[in-house]
């Protein structure tokens, strides 16, 4: 290995190469794109910790430099991760042996659980196995010495999720009506610069400080003229990067926009939430230990009261709504499928979607990727009975697959959408 990291085993028998100490302050980690809204305060909450820290931005002919490397039987998201890497290697924005990667990985039956080991499978196929892989999870696995999730670490990326949920959910309550095109998009920028420079800092992370933030991000917001015209609302919800990553949606939420669409989504605090909670849940199925349950609670604790925080900042200020809490969204799922599908994105799909239609949406799209069965058990399995439990609300499921073109999926889009009253 070079730079003097030393090899370790990442199972399977293939090795990666350590991300150590001395590269924190030499390396770039770069992380695959997935949370368009929530990317830019991640990035500034990890240079906050010191890293040096990029999102890949790669569109370029992803799946050809993928399919090279691995099975063209491989989920979507995964082909689109792979040649995300592939494609940053092939640029050279940064030099290869001063960069590591980074995949989240939130465990569970998903197939995204073997995506570590198959990043660090490509980089040796293609000769860069110099590079590190590192692996974004809360379970303590694949650890590196030179990174850590720390207490102001932790603060900082919650902090940045709630900045980006805000902003996703007023950005989809704006832009659709603006009376200027672009001014939305003017604001959104004025005020990412102001919060990652907070973020870079540690700087209003709790209490007051984070709630005088999110007065500011909606009297910000608020500020935009908007032109109300009646306009079809359209839930989105399904799974996790497809739903939120315009790479493998094909930037579905500026599609819908310029079909006299509002796109209504869920922010991504429910879902962290929601993954802290099916853990859980397996822990007691399983009769595992009291502290381990009691180190679950506490956390749970503590995310729901920050998302009762910032919900309740949205309330004061009564210009803008926002998606259901999480308990408000057990509750839509345990009158309609039940909890205990925690699978993958289980039942939190069925409650995304009840949710949007409470909040005034007659079309509901459940997204979902190619070659990816969880996706298929959890959200088309759930099909006949949320039309059951709403009958007149038009629910589709759209698949997206490396093969087809944006003109057939856009055409799936629209199909799913036709026909039906606003």
């Amino acid at each position: 290995m070079r730079d003097g990291a030393e090899g370790k085993s990442a199972g399977r028998g293939y090795r990666t190469a350590t991300f150590t100490k001395k590269m924190k302050k030499t390396h770039t980690i770069l992380l695959p794109q997935m949370l368009e809204y929530q990317s830019p305060f991640l990035k500034a909450a990890f240079e906050g910790s010191g890293y040096h820290f990029d999102i890949m931005e790669g569109k370029r002919l992803l799946k050809q430099k993928s399919l090279r490397y691995i099975s063209n039987d491989f989920c979507y998201p995964g082909i689109l991760i792979v040649g995300q890497i592939l494609d940053e290697i092939e640029k050279g924005r940064y030099p290869l042996d001063k960069i590591a990667f980074m995949e989240p990985q939130t465990g569970g039956a998903c197939r995204a659980g073997n995506y570590y080991y198959t990043i660090i499978r490509t980089l040796e196929k293609c000769g860069q196995s110099q590079i590190p892989v590192i692996s974004l999870n809360y379970k303590g696995q694949e650890k590196h010495p030179g990174f850590q999730i720390t207490i102001p670490l932790l603060l900082s990326a919650v902090t940045a999720v709630c900045y980006g949920d805000l902003i996703m959910s007023l950005c989809q309550q704006i832009r659709p009506y603006e009376c200027e095109k672009g001014s939305t998009e003017r604001v959104k920028c004025r005020v990412e610069a102001e919060l990652t420079g907070q973020l870079r800092h540690h700087r209003n992370l709790i209490g007051e400080g984070r709630r005088k933030m999110y007065r500011y991000i909606l009297d910000s917001f608020s500020q935009i003229p908007i032109h109300r015209t009646t306009k079809k609302r359209v839930g989105v919800t399904g799974e996790i990067y497809m739903k939120f990553c315009s790479l493998g949606n094909h930037d579905l939420e500026q599609f819908l926009e310029e079909h006299d669409c509002e796109c209504v989504m869920g922010g991504f605090v429910n879902y962290a939430i929601y993954c802290m909670d099916s853990e859980r849940r397996n822990h007691l199925l399983n009769c595992g230990g009291k502290v381990l349950l009691k180190g679950y609670d506490i956390l749970l604790n503590y995310l729901e009261r920050v998302q009762k925080e910032l919900y309740t900042e949205v309330e004061k200020h009564g210009h803008f709504v926002i998606d259901h809490s999480f308990r408000e969204l057990k509750q839509r799922a345990e009158a309609t499928v039940g909890v205990d599908c925690i699978t993958g994105d289980g039942w939190l799909v069925a409650a995304e979607a009840v949710s949007a239609i409470d909040r005034g949406c007659n079309n509901v799209l459940i997204l979902h990727p190619f070659g990816c069965l969880v996706s298929h058990v959890s959200e088309r399995g759930i099909l006949k009975t949320l039309r059951r439990h709403c009958p007149g609300v038009n629910i589709q499921t759209i698949e997206y697959d490396y093969d087809s073109s944006d003109t057939l999926l856009e055409s799936r889009v629209l199909m799913g959408l036709g026909n039906f009253e606003t």
